[in-house]
């Protein structure tokens, strides 16, 4: 665990440009994009807004239902989006790692093409791995139903189903998704196909399963720490606004209250925006080297990948790939 854990560390300081980099990169780009695609959405359907907003009657269901399917595509381009960089920025550790691991150097050009062909197989992976942890997700919606279903009726079965789903769903979940965690490392760094990945990453889990859960459920929690220490103070040093009673002869106007608060709230804004990239940053990089370091660990225990990793480290003209 220190191994892995220490190795995560130092590559995020000795290769924190290419990694760094190309996540804020992506990160910016996709905020751009998505903020463009509000503003057409909005440029859109901004008459049906103003008939909702200003219009005495009441609203129409004609006017909520473009703004809603605008909106709700924003939403869904926005996911996708977010799906596709993720995707990006895990291929791109497991290529930086590649070259740490050698102890290269690794520059944001170079990381950035090798990346780049391997997205696609690693957001395949990520999509097949969406469709199988549906069968979780789905037991789940069978828990909160049997939960709604046990308060409505008062039924002692009601209540034996729920915790019975709950005690299914939760452990599967969590076993899938460490069974497959490997494979966007094997779709990168052995360039594997999507479901040649997917059996890959069950073959090296396999036996050590525990392990592997338990390293990354440490790195989620890791994660989980950074945030909340940098959340915290944010939450503490904000300045509480004073009450507005409009009832007071000495409160001042709604606009000028407004105003009064603008700084501050600016200020919070900003703090919170910066606060939520970098933690966003961290978790994006941490997390995929983690379990591509783990990747690796597992094939240097069952495969002595070892010595393929010294004999191209030493190699002056070797390409160093780990697929041997």
């Amino acid at each position: 665990m220190d191994t892995v854990f220490g190795g995560a560390f130092v590559t995020m300081r000795r290769y924190a440009k290419p990694l760094f980099g190309l996540a804020l990169l992506v990160n910016l780009a996709l905020a751009v994009l998505v903020a463009a695609a509000a503003a057409v959405a909005y440029v859109a359907v901004s008459d049906h807004l103003h008939a909702i907003q200003d219009t005495p009657r009441d609203p129409r269901w004609a006017d909520f239902r473009p703004v809603l399917l605008a909106f709700g595509g924003v939403w869904l381009f926005a996911a996708v989006g977010l799906t596709a960089a993720s995707a990006f920025v895990q291929a791109s550790c497991a290529a930086t790692l590649h070259d740490a691991v050698l102890g290269r150097r690794a520059t944001l050009r170079q990381i950035w093409r090798r990346t780049w062909p391997r997205t696609p197989s690693v957001l395949c992976v990520t999509l097949l791995l969406g469709l199988i942890l549906m069968i979780p997700l789905l037991l789940f919606v069978a828990t909160i139903v049997s939960l709604f279903l046990a308060m409505v009726l008062g039924s002692d079965l009601a209540y034996g189903v729920f915790f019975l789903l709950m005690l299914t769903a939760l452990p599967l979940a969590a076993w899938l998704w460490v069974l497959f965690g490997f494979a966007p490392a094997a779709a990168v760094l052995e360039t594997a196909r999507p479901v040649e990945a997917l059996r890959r990453s069950v073959r090296l889990v396999r036996g050590a399963w525990w392990r592997t859960f338990g390293i990354t459920l440490l790195g989620g929690l890791t994660t989980l720490v950074l945030s909340l220490v940098i959340r915290l103070p944010l939450t503490f040093m904000t300045p509480s606004p004073r009450p507005y009673d409009p009832s007071s002869p000495t409160a001042p106007d709604a606009a000028d209250a407004l105003a009064q608060s603008l700084p501050h709230a600016g200020a919070y804004l900003a703090l919170s925006v910066a606060g939520s990239l970098v933690t966003q940053l961290f978790t994006m990089v941490f997390l995929p080297l983690i379990s591509a370091l783990l990747y690796i660990d597992q094939r240097i225990r069952r495969e002595g990948l070892a010595d393929v990793l010294l004999r191209a480290a030493q190699s002056s003209g070797a390409s160093g790939s780990v697929h041997e």
